[in-house]
Formats: C-alpha cells, sequence, structure tokens
C-alpha cells in the first residue's frame, strides 16, 4: 500500500498521536501535515530515525492538501473543532476540510480513507457542531465511497479535554455545574482503543464502507462523570444542577472567550444521550477489548490531588506533559 505510507490529518492532535504511534509499531511511514509543523516534532521519537516527518499543510488549501496525500496509501482525517473562531468554522472544518481530503484521496489513488466523525453526529441535531460532523460524513462518503467513517463518544485519556477541564474548575471554584440537572448519560471511551480501532480497521479490508460507534464498556450520567473525577482528584465541591435555559445564557457570555469553557452550542448538545446505538460494529468488532474509565483516569488526574505537582508547582512538569 504505497510502501505503508499514510499522512494522518490531525496527527499532532489528542486522538492522532496515539494513532500516530500505533501506525509506526505496525511499520507504516507516516506524514504528518500541519498549520504548523513545529507542533508535531514531538511525534517523530515516536517511530525510527525518519518515519515521523511533519509537514506544513492546510485543509482549507487545495495544493497543500495535494502535496500531504500524493503517494499515500492511507488517509487519516482526525481533524475537529469543539467551538468556533474565525475561519475556524465547524462548517469549514467538519464538512469543507472533509471533503476536500476524501475527493483528493480519491482523485491521488489512496487505497484507503479513514474518518473520524463523532457520536451525536446527525442532520436534524439542534447542534451546530453536530450538523456538520453529519455533512461531513456525507460529504466523505459521496467523494470516497469506501471511507471508514468512526463515531466516539466523549474521548478520555491524559491529553483530553473534558476531564482535564473539570479537574482545573476543582482548584478554582467551590462547586462544579450539573448543566440539565447532570442526566444526560455519556459512554466515555479511551483514547488508546480509538487509535487501535483506526489501525486494526486499516488493517481489514472488510472494514471499508462501513461505520463505527466507538463507545466503552459502560454507560454514565453527567452528575456520575462528576463524581468519579471528583475522586480522583481527592476533593469535595459541591455539584450544583444548572437549568438548560441558564446554562445557554451563561454559554452565550463564555462563547466570547478565547477558549471558552461553555458555548451555546454545546448545550444544545448536552440535551441529547451520547451512547451508541446498537445499530452499527463497535470495538469488540474491531477486536479490542474496551478499557474501563476508572482504570484510567486516576492515572493523570491524580497530579490535581491537593499538594499533586499541578497544584504544587507551576515549572515541573507532569507526568503527561499534557
Amino acid at each position: 500500500m504505497a510502501e505503508k505510507l499514510a499522512t494522518v490529518f490531525g496527527g499532532a492532535g489528542f486522538i492522532g498521536r496515539y494513532v500516530v504511534q500505533r501506525l509506526a509499531r505496525a511499520g507504516w511511514r507516516i506524514r504528518v501535515p500541519a498549520r504548523n509543523p513545529d507542533s508535531a516534532l514531538f511525534l517523530k521519537p515516536l517511530g525510527d530515525v525518519g518515519q515521523i516527518v511533519p509537514m506544513a499543510a492546510n485543509i482549507r488549501n487545495e495544493l497543500s492538501v495535494r502535496r500531504a496525500v500524493e503517494g499515500a496509501g492511507a488517509v487519516f482525517n482526525l481533524v475537529g473543532i469543539l467551538s468556533e473562531r474565525g475561519r475556524q468554522s465547524f462548517d469549514a472544518v467538519h464538512r469543507e476540510g472533509a471533503e476536500r481530503i476524501a475527493r483528493i484521496a480519491a482523485e491521488m489513488g489512496a487505497a484507503r480513507l479513514l474518518h473520524i466523525s463523532a457520536l451525536g453526529a446527525d442532520p436534524q441535531s439542534p447542534s451546530k457542531y453536530a450538523r456538520s460532523k453529519a455533512a461531513g460524513e456525507a460529504a466523505v462518503r459521496a467523494a470516497f465511497p469506501g471511507a471508514t467513517l468512526f463515531r466516539p463518544s466523549i474521548v478520555f485519556g491524559p491529553e483530553d479535554d473534558f476531564f482535564n477541564r473539570f479537574a482545573r474548575m476543582t482548584r478554582l471554584l467551590p462547586a462544579l455545574p450539573l448543566i440539565g440537572g447532570g442526566k444526560t448519560r455519556f459512554q466515555p471511551v479511551y483514547v488508546g482503543d480509538v487509535a487501535e480501532a483506526l489501525v486494526a480497521a486499516l488493517a481489514d479490508p472488510k472494514t471499508m464502507g462501513q461505520i463505527f460507534e466507538l463507545g466503552g464498556p459502560q454507560t454514565y450520567s453527567f452528575r456520575q462523570l462528576m463524581e468519579i473525577l471528583l475522586a480522583a482528584v481527592g476533593r469535595k465541591r459541591w455539584l450544583v444542577p444548572v437549568p438548560f435555559p441558564v446554562a445557554t445564557a451563561q454559554g452565550a457570555v463564555l462563547s466570547l472567550l478565547p477558549n471558552p469553557p461553555l458555548t451555546r452550542d454545546q448545550v444544545k448538545l448536552l440535551r441529547r444521550d451520547n451512547v451508541i446505538s446498537g445499530l452499527f460494529p463497535g470495538l469488540t468488532e474491531l477486536g479490542v477489548r474496551p478499557t474501563a474509565l476508572e482504570a484510567v483516569i486516576p492515572t493523570y488526574l491524580d497530579r490535581f490531588r491537593p499538594g499533586g505537582w499541578y497544584s504544587s508547582s507551576r515549572t515541573r512538569q507532569g507526568p503527561t506533559g499534557g
């Protein structure tokens, strides 16, 4: 497959770094396109000398995508955003960018395309994020019918945004918000399992054209996730229900921040459960045994415990560097 050359868009991101590592172990040469290739230099030690090559590219630029895809037998699109900022809109990234990568991968003869979507992808969703993910899926399948699509629930791991963000909040606030009363259900999936699933699918031609839903072994309410988090960081905090209308108003204000902790669109997402439907294959069908949330969370959130390195020193580097 083009001398086992893979191009991983989003390879320097949270999920991407784990995919790159596993591809390197499987003997692939890997290109990692990024707007700032220096941001992907940390990946090079994950493989042999010259095996992992960061390069400059932007998914909004046709020519740079072509350069990144040229000669690759496998193309991964792991690019995604959680909030919009300037030209980085949901539509530009999740639909236009995804269509461009898929179309060029097909035109340049890539054998495989593996695309990360989201479990809540739905053209009828009230959330702009979820609608853009659904539009991206449709565009990808139209351009590259054999693409393999993956819909993960919340992905957790040392560099995740979800649990780390709430853990940081426990250091500053006496309470954590339970949006909508904390009743929304999730099925968190470990980032290592997601990466294993993608690489396993790449090795199996029968997965071409299929959709996989990726969820962990158990479902939790939002309240239960916060309780697990508080146990992991060793702190007691009030869990305060916040009605959806109030959260929507808060999201409207907070979305003005450079890195908003909450947006109106995210509140809309929280109105629907984020669990696998059972209508599509998942981790088990790819030979991946789902990892329990409770087995991993303490290994990276303990740095937020009172007296932990995160709270006791700003200069010490933590165990994950994330």
